[in-house]
């Protein structure tokens, strides 16, 4: 059965034929009643199946309830048809969230065409004036190929409706132009769409993925809407304002939904918004009037007035005559299975939706395991808001649709996918910047002073250039640019990190460094496989297989599986079933569910008849863990216990002999944990929460205990991918680095302090029950910020944190915090990690610009973790760097965790791989760089477990006598060009050039001379030095190729190959062999040699 067959149910009965009578009569507003959870939904769907051309707004008075609606609407019917119009996050004419405006103009985009049927809105967003919709209608551009364009016309036109020109698209509302390339990445495209033009001819259209910036698939035609149109130029002068209803037919249905308060939150916004554009006024900004951004709610309430209005209600209410729905709630389940195995088995069939197909497998399961036999309940995959019951009519019998988030008692999470990708590409990412530590191979630390061209014999060589101590300067040809790493330490991580020594060209001092680290690497190598080795030989009884109770606890998981939960679930599980002791890591961000990985194993553990330690490095994240662990094991007989400095001694002495006798289950606490005094019954699994934060005593007893126990451990710290693949084979390893889908978006303002902003937030705040988060970084001036909260809202329960408190003194505070016993908590940046509270879901950070990215974007993580929205105020000063400003409006453009945050993640992985490393490590990464480290342990650990030392044969040096090199005017990006040159010098296969070329082909155009020369080049060095040639001379239509030494050719293939290219071959020295190439025609001669020396590599194979 399919959702569909709801609103056939529920458009059988007599109150809905009731229904559609009392429409037809009135244009006034009709009342309905009783509709129970969600079948005011059912009701929209089956009066849009039932009238097919009329437009159906369902207006409410809070965001969340509207994207309510269009969840159950899309459960219900399918997403056809169904649109959201937010309103604007901001109160100014323009909003700066993509995600937002692209919604809205998608929205109106839709309705001008006639595509929307059920339009959910708010009632602030109904009271906003626009000028989208008017440019809509003359500004939205349809691209197809044929076309003929003045490149300029076009670039022009997409200024002009909010694009910003970059060089690279990384996100939406960009454009970028190279030569004959556009690309675009607009609203309402699924992905970027790239343009290439042949003088003003619109030859091909095709899209791209933002992170890799390749070609995915060609396409026909692309639709380019406007982005806003600024109310501060002649251009937007042009387009009249208007508010949304003006766009509504007038046999519009207006929805009313129970318990919707229209007016008074017109009225709210109405007010707020005076105080915004006030506060935009006193800071300097040119902000439109209040009357031509909204109407005034009188108005906007006349003009709802106009249409028919439907308002809805559970119970009935007193006065005017309704129409009345049958319908109840249905029977509460509370998570027991069989009172719901019971509920199913009843006259009336059951409908139970289930938020994913491993929810639908696990609760199908679980009511196949009684001992009725097979289930008569229909399981499909969709999601509402609320169960309810349909009576049944006649011979039609009824229908009762339970949630699986009601029968296992958890809140229901909207989720909304991301509309936009967002990537920093890879070469913005690592792209080196002039005066940037760089280290060589040979020759050691020195500072990269930016790209040059010199000129060598003949040929045109493109050169970074390296000073190093005393000014000494190296130029380093780009295609040996394979021998330089930048120089990033373990500490690097701050401003204040002394810069490293440079070394003296020539000089002994790098060579020792960097032998020495080798030998480290070496070491460390061989220990991490000795212990490997050693773990595969220790063995214990298997944990046994999953039963009807894991499938429960598993199902009644708050949110939904994310990919990489999933994988981390099945990976343990293995584990644990398997033979040898388990020791995996498990690494994810703050809130990416790795705690419920470690429920879900301790629970295992536990039905195994095993015990379970829990080994936190806070007293906070102990009270936390116990209560997370308490809440999930509510259903079941499982004992959990906590051991924190919370606690008197004598709970401690109890607890410790209840471990001793078997009658606690799951243990949670600090170091405590290891004492000598701590004995256990039988402990079957320890999971370590951020290892790293234990000392070498601690982490030796663990070790000591890895060989018998399985291990689970927890790291929120990222690791870089190239330690993890070196690692890989050495150590059992799962990355979750999905977001979860519902962790909601965070809003983001940059503000100035402003006193009436700071109360309205937190009052909003505390009105819905929440708390919040006061981020300042001065211990100095900490107090009389706190003080300057409380009088500003006095209601407020203030506290204050920050790292110089006593120890105690300060866990008590957060404790008090995640107990919500204080409102809000001003603090320091030691929030920035760890503290898990869902109900803090505003955020104000004050003087952010003295922050880096990676530091906001810890901050920003820890609100946005429940269904609420939630908010974070940046508050700067009216004039800041523009450094501080770039990232300041990358966390406010970007409401969601998206991969423009890689750059951010890129100093958290130094932390993260001296983490792991251990600090014996550290003074090797710090003496040679951190990449240039991770370099030499891959190539060690590949090397150890290949048992081999060969190093790979040097390529050829080739020299030619017309330039080879990447132009600037085609690859005007030096960011873009050092990447290319990074990877050509990395590959060690032909084919990756050839991939190298298409995707510079696919993302710059047609190749000019110069760059296909420099494309051969690469080729020829790396073929060349596969067979044995040290040397190509090339000259005019003559080559000279020179064999290594050691090399031994075989003359007659050779001849063969270059006879088929049309060159006459002259040997000029047998040994080493010299031989003298002269084209005769065919191929010119750079392509020539590479198809002839790629012929005598295929051979020899």
């Amino acid at each position: 059965m399919s959702l569909p067959t709801v609103i056939e149910r529920f458009s059988a009965l007599p109150a809905f034929t009731q229904l559609l009578a009392a429409m037809s009569e009135s244009r006034a507003v009709t009342h309905v009643a009783g509709l129970a959870g969600s079948a005011d939904a059912v009701l929209v769907a089956a009066l849009a199946e039932r009238e097919r051309n009329r437009l159906i707004v369902v207006v409410t008075d809070q965001l969340s309830d509207a994207e309510r609606w269009l969840a159950d609407l899309e459960s219900i019917t399918g997403r056809d048809g169904i649109s959201l119009y937010p309103p604007r996050e901001g109160f100014g004419e323009v909003e700066p969230h993509a995600e937002v405006a692209g919604e809205r103009v998608e929205t109106l985009e839709r309705m001008t065409r006639g595509g929307v049927r059920i339009l959910l809105t708010t009632a602030r967003a109904v009271l906003e004036r626009t000028r989208v919709p008017e440019a809509l209608a003359s500004a939205r551009l349809e691209l197809r190929r044929g076309q003929v364009w003045r490149l300029e016309t076009l670039t022009d036109h997409l200024v002009s409706v909010g694009f910003e020109q970059v060089e690279m698209v990384e996100d939406v509302a960009q454009f970028a132009v190279r030569g004959g390339i556009v690309d675009i990445y607009g609203f309402g495209m699924a992905e970027p769409v790239r343009l290439e033009f042949w003088g003003d001819d619109l030859t091909e259209l095709r899209h791209f993925d933002l992170a890799t910036q390749r070609t995915t698939r060609p396409t026909e035609m692309a639709l380019v809407l406007p982005v806003d149109v600024r109310g501060d130029d002649d251009y937007a002068e042009r387009f009249e304002r208007s508010t949304l209803a003006a766009l509504w037919p007038p046999e519009t249905l207006v929805i009313a939904p129970r318990n919707v308060h229209i007016a008074p939150e017109m009225q709210r916004t109405w007010d707020e918004a005076a105080h915004h554009l006030d506060v935009a006024r006193r800071r300097g900004e040119d902000v439109s009037t209040r009357d031509a951004l909204y109407q005034a709610p009188d108005d906007a309430l006349r003009t709802l007035n106009r249409f028919a209005t439907l308002s809805l209600y559970e119970a009935p209410p007193e006065g005017p005559s309704i129409v009345q729905f049958p319908l109840r709630r249905p029977e509460p389940i509370d998570r027991d299975m069989l009172r719901l195995a019971a509920v199913v088995r009843g006259p009336t069939p059951t409908l139970i939706l289930c938020d994913n197909a491993g929810q639908a497998e696990r609760l199908e399961e679980l009511l196949n395991e009684g001992k009725g036999g097979a289930s008569r309940a229909m399981l499909a995959i969709g999601a509402l808001g609320g169960g309810f019951v349909i009576p049944s009519v006649g011979n039609e019998p009824g229908l009762r649709v339970l949630t699986d988030h009601e029968i296992f008692r958890r809140e229901r999470r909207i989720r909304r996918a991301r509309r936009y990708a967002s990537g920093a590409a890879i070469e913005a990412i690592t792209a080196l910047k002039a005066g940037d530590f760089v280290v060589h191979l040979e020759h050691g630390v020195g500072i990269y002073r930016g790209l040059s061209t010199i000129f060598q014999g003949e040929t045109t060589l493109e050169v970074i250039v390296i000073e190093y101590e005393g000014g000494d300067k190296l130029n380093v040809p780009l295609y040996r640019l394979d021998q330089v790493e930048r120089f990033r330490a373990v500490g690097d991580v701050d401003e204040d990190t002394p810069p490293p020594r440079l070394h003296k060209l020539g000089g002994t001092k790098w060579k020792q460094q960097r032998d020495r680290t080798r030998g480290a690497i070496q070491e460390l190598t061989v220990e991490l496989l000795d212990l490997y080795a050693r773990r595969k030989v220790a063995s214990r009884p298997p944990h046994h297989p999953d039963g009807a109770w894991q499938r429960q606890l598993e199902s009644s998981f708050l949110f939904e599986d994310t990919p990489d939960q999933r994988k981390a679930t099945e990976d343990v599980r293995n584990d644990m079933e398997g033979a040898r002791p388990m020791d995996r890591l498990l690494v994810g961000d703050v809130g990416y569910g790795k705690t419920e990985i470690a429920v879900r194993a301790a629970f295992k553990a536990v039905q195994s008849g095993r015990q379970v330690a829990v080994l936190v490095p806070t007293t906070v994240l102990a009270e936390q863990h116990a209560r997370t662990f308490g809440d999930r094991f509510a259903d079941f007989p499982v004992r959990v216990e906590a051991m924190s400095r919370f606690q008197t001694p004598k709970a401690t002495k109890d607890v410790l002999q209840a471990l001793k006798d078997h009658k606690v289950d799951v243990v949670i606490g600090t170091h405590r944990l290891l004492s000598k005094d701590v004995h256990f019954a039988s402990l079957g699994l320890i999971i370590v929460d951020e290892e790293h934060r234990f000392g070498v005593k601690h982490k030796e007893r663990l070790k000591q205990l890895k060989l018998e126990t399985d291990v689970l451990t927890l790291t929120a710290t990222p690791i870089p991918r190239t330690l993890h693949l070196s690692l890989a084979g050495l150590r059992d390893m799962t990355l979750m680095q999905t977001p979860p889908r519902d962790r909601s978006p965070v809003i983001t303002f940059i503000e100035p302090w402003d006193d009436g902003l700071i109360e309205e937030g937190i009052t909003r705040e505390l009105d819905r029950g929440g708390q919040v988060f006061f981020v300042h970084n001065r211990i100095e001036t900490i107090e009389a910020i706190a003080d300057h909260v409380r009088r500003v809202v006095p209601r407020a329960r203030v506290a204050v944190g920050h790292g110089q408190m006593h120890g105690h003194e300060l866990e008590k505070v957060m404790a008090s915090f995640v107990a919500g016993e204080v409102d809000v908590l001003v603090s320091t940046l030691i929030v920035e990690s760890g503290l898990d509270v869902p109900n803090a879901n505003t955020m104000f950070v004050n003087r952010a610009d003295h922050l880096g990215l990676a530091q906001l974007y810890q901050l920003r993580g820890r609100v946005g973790r429940s269904h609420r929205r939630a908010y974070c105020y940046l508050m700067v000063p009216d004039h800041v760097d523009l450094d501080a400003e770039r990232r300041l409006k990358v966390l406010e453009h970007h409401t969601e965790l998206g991969a423009g945050y890689r750059v951010a993640l890129k100093d958290m992985e130094l932390r993260g791989a001296g983490n792991l490393l251990g600090p014996e490590q550290s003074g090797f990464v710090t003496a040679v760089g951190f990449d240039l480290y991770l370099r030499m342990l891959d190539e060690t650990v590949k090397r150890v477990m290949r048992g081999d030392d060969a190093p790979p044969p040097p390529p050829a040096d080739v020299s030619v006598d017309l330039p080879a090199f990447i132009p600037d005017d085609y690859i005007p990006s030096a960011d873009a060009k050092l990447d290319v040159y990074r990877r050509l010098s990395a590959v060690t296969e032909v084919g990756a050039i050839d991939d190298v070329r298409d995707e510079v082909r696919d993302r710059f155009g047609a190749l000019p001379a110069a760059a296909e020369a420099f494309f051969h080049v690469s080729r020829l060095r790396l073929i060349g030095g596969a067979i044995g040639v040290e040397g190509i001379l090339v000259r005019g239509d003559e080559a000279r190729v020179t064999f290594h030494g050691s090399a031994l050719p075989r003359m007659k293939p050779l001849s063969a190959a270059f006879r088929d290219v049309q060159f006459q071959v002259d040997v000029r020295r047998v040994q080493p062999l010299s031989l003298k190439l002269t084209r005769l025609g065919g191929s010119p001669l750079l392509e020539g040699l590479v198809r002839a020396l790629r012929t005598i590599v295929s051979e020899e194979r």
